[in-house]
């Protein structure tokens, strides 16, 4: 859990940067695509310079190919394209905060939903009070964390996207955590995801590009804006890996609460002049920790049933 927990709080962080990113551009949609693609390089070198991940990647096309495992579960890119392309569509009309607590509620139930019918790696795990009680106090926590954030004067319709984005997130941990079950590497997991998902965000930054009739602002000098892609890596690395033990639930609220944590933190530590922190944002942040606890506290009883 600490280590998901470190992979959300570096989640927060990658979302500053590509908002950055996105602000220098003025082009959300090539800032996306270009920190999508910076992590497919990363990840292209990382498995292309060993010789047991070259095999591991090929071994995954041919059973995909031949249908030993069922080519749905390649297309875990789809979810974080498709978080990318709600907060591009979305963020602008209803707010950030509204889009997290969205996004949150989303991802929550879609965390109950696949553990429930063991679509992750990690089999079946059954709805019980304490799981429950977790992702009710999480969807909570986050919705008292985002308050100071969120307008009523929004054009509710819009919700739908961001609630279909978290429900993408939550069966891209799934899918990302069977793909390195059967591979047995994260990192194949990570390819592919990264394969998916630049070639989605690439069309659609290039339909923008041709419907707008002008591309982006010309590239910022500053280097650390890239890094956003290298943080995707991390991120979804640590998710595909961490999918079987601790179960897609689990995974989600300790992610989850790693980037309020991180948000806040940021929001304190690296202020941009538009923060709202209040004392409902500090309790908020903090009870994220408690709902992830109260959800994964329930593994230990379950590993002795053998359940």
């Amino acid at each position: 859990m600490p280590v998901a927990l470190a992979g959300g709080l570096l989640s927060a962080v990658q979302s500053r940067i590509n908002s950055r990113l996105s602000t220098e551009l003025a082009d959300g949609f090539t800032a996306s695509a270009i920190s999508f693609g910076t992590g497919l390089v990363i990840v292209l070198v990382i498995v292309l310079s060993r010789r047991s991940l070259r095999a591991r990647a090929a071994t995954f096309g041919r059973d995909l190919r031949i249908g030993a495992l069922p080519w749905p579960l390649a297309l875990g890119g789809i979810g974080g394209a498709t978080f990318v392309l709600g907060q591009t569509f979305t963020v602008a009309l209803i707010g950030v905060a509204l889009f997290i607590v969205c996004v949150v509620a989303g991802q929550t139930v879609t965390g109950l939903v696949v553990d429930r019918v063991g679509l992750g790696p990690g089999g079946v795990r059954p709805l019980t009070a304490p799981r429950l009680i977790g992702a009710a106090l999480m969807v909570l926590a986050v919705g008292l964390a985002m308050s100071s954030g969120v307008g009523v004067d929004v054009p509710w319709p819009l919700l739908v996207l961001p609630v279909v984005a978290g429900a993408a997130m939550g069966l891209q941990q799934a899918v990302n955590g069977r793909v390195s079950q059967h591979t047995g590497h994260f990192m194949i997991a990570t390819l592919g995801n990264f394969v998916v998902g630049t070639a989605m965000l690439v069309l659609v930054a290039v339909v923008h590009t041709l419907v707008v009739g002008h591309g982006p602002a010309p590239l910022p000098a500053n280097p650390l804006l890239y890094l956003g892609g290298a943080i995707g890596v991390v991120f979804i690395a640590i998710a595909a890996q961490l999918a079987g033990p601790l179960g897609v639930l689990t995974l989600a609220m300790t992610t989850i609460a790693g980037q309020i944590v991180g948000s806040v933190l940021l929001d304190v530590l690296a202020p941009t002049g538009t923060e709202h922190l209040t004392p409902l944002t500090l309790v908020g942040a903090a009870l994220t920790l408690v709902a992830a606890a109260v959800t994964a506290g329930i593994g230990p009883a379950r590993r002795r049933s053998g359940s």
